[in-house]
């Protein structure tokens, strides 16, 4: 391996720790803004849906299996549930509905 991967390994993880490191920094020992933390409590569930939505129109097979988890992981969502326990909920109703198809 030459030395131009260590190189790459190094600026890849300065590069990664830089946007972590800053506002960590920075906002130490402040409070954020209501709107700000609400916003911020919100991405990882508008992530999920941005991963979720577009993947239900490649679904080869049988499109059902698709609708059926993201309506599973919609109503778990709204629950206020986390989002591991969103993602295990939404793949354990499709493996229960795989059983019976």
């Amino acid at each position: 391996m030459g030395s131009w991967y260590w190189w790459m390994i190094l600026g890849m993880a300065v590069v990664t720790y830089i946007p972590r490191a800053i506002p960590l920094t920075f906002l130490e020992g402040r409070e954020l803004p209501e709107a700000v933390q609400n916003v911020l409590r919100n991405i990882p569930y508008a992530v999920l849906g941005a991963l979720i939505f577009p993947a239900i129109f490649f679904i080869q097979e049988n499109i059902w299996f698709g609708i059926i988890g993201a309506i599973a992981a919609f109503g778990i969502a709204f629950t206020g549930a986390n989002v591991m326990i969103v993602v295990l909920g939404s793949i354990a109703v499709l493996a229960i509905f795989s059983v019976f198809i």
